[in-house]
């Protein structure tokens, strides 16, 4: 007979350990680099985008290897630097709020660590996916490190563990980069740490491209940065459970059995629509409640006249919004909310993707909404889980370090994943109240269940406070 397996306690009553950390220091670049000032593109600087991000890599080790990943990382750092060079800089507000960076080469944060645990020691305790134990350890926050202006656009911890592996985290200023910029700079860095002379790809920084100019217009209506929802109206909640779910072949087969045979979607779609739906059920709103699903859009395909050149690493990125009742999301087939994200993602054109650039430039660079609304982006197909720094080879997890964005909690990342079974699929991370979370799995477990085996691919369960 099928049951229901409650909630873990927090994973930092299985597994905790110390960090110790050297003096930060500054990684300047390795030759001379340009001093200029240099704006910021209309996506670049929008309100939504004033934060930093935060990704986190774990290696086993190679005791064939006497290398130290901490010198490799650092010089490999500098010189990926001389290629990057805005990174060095600080950004600087100028005149209405926009954004410029000051490509001063001070130079990028280091940290240097020690942490006395084990790979398999995190691996036994599951503590290779969100809520990683002690990450406020492993990406060190320092003093005043984290504003917007006139510090350091990226932070950099390696952590050496005792067993000769490694955790590299890093922290970087959205404003200068969305997943497939950051994407290049990381191959950059693992190129030039594996001996390259030079990066593969190109650098390219051509912010004009998607500054709006005198005469682009805002010609399509933007519900993603609409704002009428009374401060009154938002629900509080004082404490969240962050736990990541797996969703391999299997599971995504059973999505798709919800759905009418023959109807087209990617997995992407699927699993899309089956969170939202279950998220609304979860979080139980008044059936009459708009709820909202915004999917973060690589939008560099969409543009031809004039093309975003390979090797350009700004922003990029759209947020389309899907619309619905509590109601009919949670009472309509799932082929509903699947057409809604579909026909979402349909309304990026070029000239959707210049609609939002003079908004950005004409209307105060509005923050996207969060009420009821929840945020989805797909990083299965960026290099972050391919950073290689040579004997260690990949990372067994390279992705986010924590659901959400900034202060708002309702944003999920698609992570690729091998678990332990060796399934390839997809890791998502979720956060959610405590009494939601129960039912968010009640859910799966519903969809899941099958021949009295639980949806089990769940990890791990940790309260965090929600703001």
């Amino acid at each position: 007979m099928a049951y229901q397996v409650p909630l873990p306690p927090s994973t930092t009553t299985y597994l905790s350990f110390k960090v110790h950390r050297r003096q930060p220091e500054l990684v300047t670049p390795a030759k001379p680099t340009p001093r200029e000032l240099k704006p910021l593109s209309d996506i670049d600087d929008q309100q939504g985008l004033r934060s930093q991000f935060p990704i986190i890599c774990f290696y086993r080790p190679n005791l064939a290897s006497n290398l130290d990943p901490v010198q490799v990382i650092r010089k490999a750092l500098a010189q990926t630097l001389v290629y990057y060079y805005p990174f060095a800089g600080r950004l600087r507000e100028g005149p209405n709020g926009k954004l410029l960076v000051d490509c001063t080469g001070e130079g990028a944060l280091f940290i240097e660590a020690d942490a006395d645990v084990t790979f398999a020691e995190l691996e036994e305790a599951d503590a290779l996916l969100p809520p990683f134990p002690c990450l406020e350890e492993l990406l060190f926050d320092i003093e005043g490190s984290s504003e917007l202006l006139n510090t350091p656009l990226l932070l950099v911890q390696v952590t050496r563990l005792k067993c000769g592996g490694f955790i590299f985290a890093l922290r970087f200023n959205h404003t200068m980069a969305d997943g497939a910029g950051l994407s290049l700079f990381l191959k950059s860095l693992s190129e030039l740490a594996c001996g390259l002379h030079e990066p593969s790809a190109p650098h390219v920084w051509e912010r004009l491209l998607l500054t709006a100019s005198a005469s682009t217009r805002v010609t399509h209506t933007h519900r993603e940065y609409e704002d009428k929802v009374e401060p009154e109206a938002v629900v509080v909640e004082d404490h969240l459970v962050t736990r990541s779910f797996f969703f391999g072949r299997d599971e995504i087969s059973a999505i798709r059995r919800l759905l009418p045979p023959g109807l087209h979607n990617t997995t992407f779609d699927a699993l899309t629509s089956f969170l939202w739906r279950c998220r609304t059920v979860a979080l139980s709103p008044d059936p009459n409640t708009e709820m909202r699903m915004t999917c973060i859009i690589n939008a560099r395909s969409k543009l031809r006249n004039p093309p975003i050149p390979s090797g350009y690493y700004g922003n990029v990125l759209v947020i389309p919004v899907a619309i619905a009742t509590a109601k009919d999301l949670m009472e309509k087939p799932l082929e509903f909310p699947l057409k809604l994200i579909q026909e979402a993602k349909s309304s990026v054109t070029e000239d959707y993707i210049r609609s939002v650039m003079a908004l950005m430039a004409t209307r105060g660079r509005p923050m996207f909404e969060t009420a009821r609304n929840y945020i989805v982006s797909d990083l299965r197909h960026f290099y972050i889980d391919k950073v290689d720094f040579g004997p260690w080879g990949k990372p067994v997890y390279g992705g986010t370090a924590k659901a959400g964005m900034a202060t708002f909690p309702g944003v999920s990342y698609y992570v690729p994943f091998r678990n332990k079974k060796d399934e390839t699929g997809t890791t998502v991370a979720i956060s959610l109240p405590v009494l939601a979370m129960e039912k968010f799995v009640k859910e799966l477990n519903g969809v899941f269940c099958v021949h009295d085996r639980i949806f089990d691919k769940a990890q791990k369960t940790l309260l965090t406070s929600k703001f």
